[in-house]
């Protein structure tokens, strides 16, 4: 396509942001999970765990977010607090592609370990935020989660941004989180932090339509891509830079741009 002009740009982008941040979203995408409950909680425990299994078929990733669900009665954060080692057993059966039961078990697991002894997923996230960018509190998340006991296998789960890793689902779930969005798709519960801070969620999709858009020159969707990505979005908006993953998406999944 012809190279558009930042002005052209910026309002192609916006007209998309605008056709696609709709509650209609909602409805094909794993966001729909958290906003199965309305305690804050139980938000970003549900959130957390839809955006961990967030790869693959679209209804095969809603339908185990279901399963997850519910595998802990519908009460995610009563069960990451409470469970008894018999409350655990039946999530051995749970299988997300290379997510099994033993994995679910121990992010359960990591979660307790988060709320009872740093106050929280919100509290590690904020504790080690930058002024733009979250990418060194999601090193330091995964450093904190798995302090507790665990396999090695798990790790691979949650994503390294300083290890080069775009960490495209853990930047979607902050997205959820942070985002006050007068639409109503990202739920923007968590207010210690701001939206000027947020990434991109970098995959193959958005990935493809921002080189396509000149946003992106880099071929690999790796850390560095996503730094040169939010660069380029936080000239087209600074205090709002992830509203256009919402285009990018968009453009590269619904209209196969």
């Amino acid at each position: 396509m012809t190279k558009l002009t930042h002005k052209q740009l910026k309002t192609f982008l916006d007209s998309k942001v605008k056709q696609y941040n709709t509650l209609e979203f909602i409805e094909t995408d794993p966001v729909q999970i958290p906003h199965l409950f309305s305690k804050k909680e139980d938000i970003e425990i549900a959130g957390f765990l839809a955006a961990t299994i967030s790869w693959g078929n679209r209804k095969s990733i809603i339908k185990n977010c279901h399963k997850m669900m519910d595998l802990m009665e519908h009460s995610p954060f009563d069960f990451v607090k409470n469970h008894t080692t018999s409350d655990l057993k039946p999530l051995e059966t749970f299988v997300h592609r290379t997510f099994n039961g033993l994995d679910f078990i121990t992010f359960i697991k990591g979660l307790q370990h988060i709320y009872t002894n740093h106050n929280g997923i919100e509290a590690v996230f904020a504790k080690y935020a930058e002024k733009n960018s979250l990418q060194n509190s999601i090193h330091n998340f995964k450093k904190v989660f798995f302090e507790i006991e665990h396999l090695q296998r798990t790790q691979k789960h949650i994503s390294d941004p300083l290890k080069k890793s775009a960490a495209k689902r853990l930047n979607m779930y902050l997205r959820w989180m942070i985002r006050d969005d007068i639409h109503g798709v990202d739920l923007g519960i968590w207010k210690t932090l701001n939206t000027a801070q947020l990434s991109c969620p970098l995959d193959v999709h958005s990935g493809n339509v921002a080189r396509k858009l000149g946003l992106l020159t880099r071929t690999q969707n790796d850390a560095k891509a996503l730094a040169e990505l939010d660069a380029a979005l936080r000239k087209l908006d600074p205090k709002d830079p992830v509203k256009y993953d919402f285009a990018l998406f968009g453009l590269g999944v619904f209209e196969g741009f």
